[in-house]
């Protein structure tokens, strides 16, 4: 099994999981904008916590890695969950996770990561399972809107970048707490500053903070198992895994939502699964 793999299989779960908050925030009439600021309210305690409980967190190069990262995830995080309130979540959020292809190509184009066969049969294999998923849904499904789909493929480029910014930040020798806690130094202001500017104050529904406090959670255990086996092992092999969490968030969709589970997007989640072995063994 490739090195790492079982911290971003976690990933996948964490990141599934919070894409199905996200979305329920965004049908619950909460602005993006407020989630965001919320989000980060929780998450920054809790990665400055875990890190000082760990003895983890320094300073140096991997917490301006971090710094950097921060701009970018406001950017992704913002577009993807104004994306969701106009789109269904089995169709934005693949298109969200396509972002592992960025990272991929940035991996073994620049860190001169391996192009095996085992990992170029995942990523097709991935590529197809978010095609099909795409496509899968008959014409009384939800359909995206195209100012949903310009906004999610923007945070989808800012989130490959991301990800290719946390495997810079590892192997610069940053703990998960240090880069994590750079990113949010950073996060946190933008999202505070936005939310301020955009309301001249700072008003959230009062059930926008549960939403908040929930995805900051699975947001903290992902990104630090991430940040963990990016450590360890290839961008190209675990961000694609960590990425296929779409196939999380969809079944929920379909179980919850009812979104319509067609033999395309069934055979979407199969290409999925196909995509995690491949991977896996690359």
């Amino acid at each position: 099994m490739a090195e790492g793999v079982e911290l971003a299989l976690g990933t996948m779960m964490f990141y599934g999981l919070a894409d199905w908050v996200y979305k329920r925030a965004a049908a619950s009439g909460v602005q993006a904008h407020h989630f965001l600021v919320l989000q980060a309210f929780f998450f920054v305690p809790g990665i400055f916590l875990y890190g000082l409980a760990t003895g983890t967190l320094v300073l140096g190069v991997p917490f301006a890695w971090g710094m950097a990262a921060g701009v970018l995830v406001f950017v992704a995080l913002y577009h993807f969950a104004r994306s969701l309130a106009s789109g269904a979540v089995s169709i934005v959020a693949p298109v969200f996770r396509l972002s592992f292809t960025i990272t991929a190509a940035l991996a073994v184009w620049l860190l001169d990561e391996p192009l095996t066969r085992w990992k170029l049969a995942g990523l097709a294999a991935a590529l197809a399972a978010v095609w099909l998923l795409l496509a899968g849904g008959p014409v009384a499904a939800p359909r995206a809107t195209t100012t949903s789909v310009l906004r999610v493929l923007l945070a989808t480029v800012a989130m490959g970048l991301v990800s290719f910014i946390y495997k810079l930040g590892a192997l610069a020798g940053g703990s998960p707490a240090t880069v994590l806690t750079g990113q949010a130094s950073v996060f946190f202001p933008l999202a505070m500053l936005f939310a301020l500017a955009r309301d001249r104050g700072f008003h959230p529904p009062p059930g926008a903070w549960r939403h908040g406090a929930t995805a900051a959670v699975l947001l903290l255990f992902g990104l630090v198992m991430l940040l963990a086996g990016l450590a360890r092992g290839e961008a190209s092999v675990l961000v694609p895994v960590a990425q296929l969490s779409f196939v999380v968030t969809a079944g929920l969709g379909f179980v919850f939502l009812r979104e319509t589970l067609t033999l395309r997007k069934g055979l979407g989640l199969a290409c999925a699964i196909a995509a995690l072995i491949c991977l896996a063994i690359s």
